[in-house]
């Protein structure tokens, strides 16, 4: 097994346990390898800090998957690890119908995506070295979790950075990859094949159900609803009217049948429009909401464009604010990694202020526990998810 020997230099992140080392942090490579192989993590000492596969194509070039130097990298690792995620789940998520069974690094399983829906896995290897290990992973969920079929959602640029194709496909079983799912108890489809990430944002679930105390006979408005998650729970929950507004028209056709599923559709408006301009113009017509929900894709990649970022989450969300009711509710989200919590409270404080509005937080919140946070690496905390009521 090479030995990847790391540079004389502050490492405090890596030993506190952040599971990425980055090409820079290299100082050498001593030993034979090939790209995917698991090698040894030293201190420029050669004191050991963990094992992780190798791969100089991406800047993160070796993902630690142990800190124990007797630990073996085999199936049995994996069937360890798996389980121990699926145990989890168990524990703490009041609902297994649907949810994430592994997230990755959160999992000590850097860059393994694995999504249930009802019966159906949903997995990304987003790794060369991750990867690898495929066919063990996808025997491994058969065996503990007994699906009806497992599909692969690889279809993803990153893959690319580590010389890896994009694909998507069946991995087990032959089904129909449009499937039903129970989310908080209430009907959804989900394109596994087609629809977003794995075909469904399972991050959100229990914010779209701690939404049910400020929709109850409300007049509400969820933009960027993509596919109604968040609209489908509102209504749900006793809204006595919602707007539904997205962009995309396959999104929008795809909410139609959820919002349909449910039977809900009598209490529900269709928007096709650019949230933006919607915000803007409901401002100019003065139009008013008891609650507005702001659920955007992420403004931001990198942290190059941060600013840019904020200054768009400031724009919808001092829109928003000006046209919900005197003691109404905002609910407002950011799946940008790179927007810090502070930063985004911060945004929302200065939009209040420009809008003129007085706001107090009622709930600040996060990703679903299924997600689960590792501290030693900020990049598992990436959801924010605030409720505040208007004055």
């Amino acid at each position: 097994m090479a030995n990847v020997i790391l540079r004389n230099m502050n490492i405090k992140r890596i030993l506190d346990g952040h599971p990425w080392v980055y090409r820079t942090e290299i100082d050498r490579i001593e030993g034979d390898y090939i790209p995917g192989d698991i090698v040894n993590v030293l201190t420029h000492k050669k004191e050991f800090i963990g094992k992780g596969y190798i791969n100089l194509k991406s800047m993160i070039s070796v993902r630690i998957l142990t800190r124990d130097p007797e630990e073996e990298i085999d199936e049995e690792f994996f069937r360890r690890r798996i389980k121990r995620a699926w145990e989890y789940r168990k524990k703490v998520m009041e609902d297994l119908n649907s949810c994430r069974v592994v997230f990755g690094e959160g999992d000590f399983l850097p860059a393994l995506i694995v999504d249930k829906f009802g019966d159906y896995l949903v997995i990304q290897t987003l790794s060369l070295g991750i990867d690898k290990y495929k066919e063990t992973i996808v025997k491994l969920l058969v065996e503990i979790l007994n699906p009806k079929g497992i599909f692969e959602r690889n279809d993803v640029n990153v893959r690319e950075i580590e010389g890896l194709p994009q694909q998507k496909g069946f991995l087990y079983g032959k089904f129909d990859p449009v499937q039903q799912f129970k989310e908080n108890g209430i009907k959804f489809w989900v394109d596994m094949e087609n629809g977003q990430k794995t075909g469904y944002f399972l991050d959100q679930k229990e914010n779209r159900r701690a939404i049910q105390n400020y929709v109850k006979g409300a007049e509400v408005l969820d933009c960027f609803s993509h596919t109604g998650s968040f609209a489908v729970h509102a209504l749900h929950y006793g809204a006595k009217r919602v707007e539904i507004v997205d962009i995309s028209e396959e999104a929008l056709e795809m909410a139609k049948k959820n919002v349909e599923l449910n039977g809900y559709q009598q209490r529900a408006e269709f928007i096709r429009e650019n949230a933006f301009d919607l915000l803007r113009r409901y401002d100019r017509e003065k139009k008013k909401f008891d609650t507005v929900i702001l659920d955007p894709p992420a403004f931001t990649k990198s942290k190059e464009t941060v600013k840019d970022a904020l200054r768009g989450y400031k724009e919808i969300n001092l829109r928003a604010l000006k046209i919900i009711r005197e003691g109404g509710f905002l609910i407002t989200c950011s799946c940008s990694q790179h927007i810090r919590p502070d930063m985004f409270l911060n945004t929302v404080k200065e939009a209040a202020s420009d809008a003129k509005r007085t706001i107090r937080l009622v709930e600040q919140r996060t990703q679903a526990k299924d997600h689960p946070i590792l501290l030693a690496s900020e990049e598992t905390q990436y959801l924010k998810c605030l409720i505040l009521q208007v004055f």
